[in-house]
């Protein structure tokens, strides 16, 4: 059988739905490819009392864990809801076709957590990625869907790509803005949220530029037309 179990945000977020399956499981694999974890596996460890191995994007989408839950029962652990990412409903899609049980462990995510900016949920609209530029690589998709989801008045949720330090997130940020016209005032910055280190702020992108200490994992987010409440709250921040 396979599990497919959410750690939720910080190290004691794993339910304990999500424990009970761990024990059950003969091998249990930490998927470390979506998000800069900032507590160790040996920590996962301690709090599970079984061996963890990490795995990347490769043995993930080769099916390999798949294939192995046909013999014995298999974990994969992810950070926050398991499903947030494709790779993982690939896992579900796979095992349905092979006949191979399977169970979903669902825990707190990133996408619910940015509730805390008082920003109205039902106001966010397609979720963006911005990865890491480098030599003749800068993707900007990720400005398109600001674009678009402002012309909706919806606010935009950016999830970072794992290794990008946020000056350079701010950098591609200010740069493809620039580039697709587009103002930017205010944005929000979340720092490990759901932690006692969680952080959030809300600045322009120059008093950003001043500021030092955003820990990883963070988001962006750029908000719409804000309902009076959600100003409220944000100018209180």
């Amino acid at each position: 059988m396979l599990y497919l179990i959410g750690l939720g945000l910080n190290s004691k977020g794993i339910s304990q739905e999500g424990l009970e399956s761990v024990k059950k499981c003969k091998k249990i694999y930490l998927e470390n490819y979506t998000v800069d974890f900032f507590y160790t596996k040996e920590i996962l460890e301690e709090i599970t009392g079984k061996k963890i191995f990490t795995v990347g994007r490769e043995e993930v989408e080769s099916l390999e864990i798949v294939d192995e839950a046909r013999k014995k029962d298999v974990a994969l652990l992810v950070y926050g809801s398991p499903l947030t990412a494709t790779t993982h409903i690939t896992l579900i899609d796979e095992a349905k076709k092979c006949g191979i049980k399977f169970k979903v462990v669902y825990s707190a995510s990133i996408l619910d957590a940015v509730a805390e900016t008082g920003l109205q949920i039902y106001k966010f609209g397609k979720i963006a990625s911005m990865p890491m530029w480098r030599k003749n690589f800068e993707p900007k998709s990720f400005i398109e869907v600001i674009k678009e989801n402002s012309s909706i008045n919806a606010h935009s949720l950016i999830l970072v790509d794992i290794g990008l330090e946020f000056p350079d997130a701010l950098k591609q940020l200010k740069k493809s803005a620039e580039e697709h016209k587009i103002e930017l005032k205010k944005i929000i910055v979340c720092q490990m949220l759901g932690t006692n280190k969680s952080k959030i702020l809300y600045k322009t992108l120059k008093e950003f530029e001043d500021y030092t200490g955003i820990r990883k994992p963070y988001c962006l987010i750029v908000p719409s037309k804000l309902h009076f409440v959600e100003k409220e709250f944000l100018e209180k921040i």
